[in-house]
């Protein structure tokens, strides 16, 4: 028979227990912490004696008095090496609640890779601040932040009680699946592009990098959340004419993923666009703005108008050069340019800087489509992320076909009956590459291009460098939709 353990050996046995206890409710009580964004000293390593608890005591209040501290060079000394060790560590702690301006401020506005000074980096930066012109600028990385906020938001915004439902909406919200995002990331710089430093406080202290928790139907009182708001309307428009053009066309491909209509079935996939611009329209209804709504309401009037132009052309139409930039500025441009617009409106400047913000949308839309129809003929299909040559497939004659048939007469019969005889396809694809059509394509999307940054010319005069800043990024954008390669 077992002998009883003895005293001793019982009192270890129970002291066991109870540090498994408390390291168990530390590791919990870390982990929260940990989800909650903050940084925990874990004192409770091996079990929490009375001095122990006292050092424990000091690292929790030091942590609380490090976001009042101001400048870097106060020091707490101890005599205990522990103590010490939780006060240097604490000094480091970060939490969500630390106000990033203070923080930015004391660190001496250290320039960051982009030649951007750290407290300068927002929509209201002072004529003050300095950027480097001779460094190359990344128009994504300006509003990085602000866009994941934004798709974060819309993540939101598109998810349904219904499952199905929500499955589809957010099938191209998923993160990796979100696409370039130019158009909110154009409207975001075309905003920032035109404050000339003058914002809301809200906005001034950077709050609007931080996600907008508040219901679609709400409507914001600080014109930067409006412009993002426009800029999630943009979006989930634009999503949700992908979805519709996906089952009309029969796509089998989307971003490199498969297309909605295969997963779910067309039917569904119609049904998920029609949520999408129901919950735009919500969104859009809350800013209050009747002529934003008016434009927006143009745009989505020209989405359907352009397909229909699209199913619909004469043989003469399918010819003309006039009726496929018309059909493309319905399909492809209205929406960037409008919304453009709409950003200046909602930002309260005059109507010769609206124009000028409209002109830059429309003929940046134009350029980037026309180098679409380049990549088509050109392009990897890994890279696009969808078939080359889709278009040719698809009956429509884009623009180095229509510039090939003016040297290849026979070309113009093929257009007619929409590539549609056996052959087709490879012969007329055969004919563009013997053809100027490619580089004369090229040449009219550099022509939309320059144009696009000729109109930014035409805004008033910025009085803050980070307004600056922006309008070379939007240059950059207009560039870099010329000469991409997906």
């Amino acid at each position: 028979r077992a002998r009883r353990p003895n005293t001793r050996v019982r009192r270890r046995t129970r002291h066991n227990h109870v540090r498994v206890r408390r390291l168990a409710r530390t590791h919990a009580r870390t982990s929260r912490r940990r989800r909650r964004g903050t940084r925990i000293i874990n004192w409770s390593r091996r079990p929490m004696g009375g001095f122990g608890r006292v050092l424990r005591g000091v690292a929790r209040h030091v942590r609380a008095r490090v976001g009042a501290v101001e400048g870097t060079n106060a020091r707490v000394e101890m005599s205990s090496r522990g103590v010490c060790a939780a006060i240097a560590r604490a000094r480091g702690v970060q939490t969500r609640g630390v106000d990033r301006a203070a923080t930015q401020e004391r660190d001496g506005g250290r320039d960051d890779a982009r030649g951007i000074r750290a407290h300068g980096f927002s929509a209201h930066a002072a004529a003050s601040d300095i950027y480097d012109d001779t460094l190359p600028v990344n128009p994504f990385k300006i509003v990085d932040e602000e866009l994941r906020a934004i798709g974060e938001r819309m993540r939101k915004a598109v998810s349904s009680d219904i499952p199905a439902l929500s499955t589809a909406s957010e099938y191209f919200f998923k993160l990796g699946a979100e696409g370039k995002r130019m158009r909110p990331t154009v409207l975001l710089l075309m905003a920032s592009a035109m404050t000339n430093g003058v914002m809301s406080t809200g906005v001034a202290q950077g709050g609007w990098r931080e996600t907008d928790h508040a219901p679609a139907h709400q409507a914001p009182d600080d014109v930067r959340r409006r412009q993002q708001r426009l800029a999630e309307i943009a979006e989930m428009i634009h999503v949700a004419s992908l979805l519709h053009d996906d089952v009309l066309d029969n796509a089998a491909t989307r971003r490199g993923l498969r297309a909605l209509n295969l997963e779910v079935g067309n039917k569904l996939a119609i049904l998920a666009g029609d949520f999408l611009l129901a919950r735009a329209s919500v969104t859009l209804a809350s800013l209050r703005n009747t002529e934003v709504i008016e434009l927006l309401s143009r745009v989505l009037e020209h989405l359907v108008a352009g397909e229909v132009m699209q199913m619909t052309a004469n043989p003469e139409s399918l010819s003309s050069m006039d009726h496929y930039v018309k059909k493309t500025y319905y399909k492809t441009a209205s929406l960037i340019a409008n919304s453009s617009k709409a950003i200046a409106l909602l930002g309260g400047h005059g109507e010769e800087s609206a124009q000028a913000a409209y002109e830059y949308g429309k003929n940046l839309g134009l350029a980037f489509q026309f180098q679409d129809d380049v990549l088509d003929f050109i392009g990897s299909d890994s890279l696009l992320g969808k078939p080359t040559l889709g278009d040719l497939k698809e009956g429509i004659a884009t623009a180095p076909v229509l510039f090939a048939v003016e040297e290849f007469p026979e070309l113009s019969a093929l257009v007619e009956r929409r590539f549609k005889h056996s052959g087709d396809v490879q012969r007329a694809h055969e004919l563009v590459k013997q053809s100027k059509g490619i580089e004369r394509t090229r040449a009219l999307a550099q022509e939309h291009a320059d144009m696009a940054i000729a109109a930014l010319e035409k805004l008033p005069a910025a009085e803050s460098a980070y307004a600056n800043h922006c309008r070379r990024a939007l240059k950059e954008l207009a560039n870099r939709a010329v000469n991409r390669s997906k």
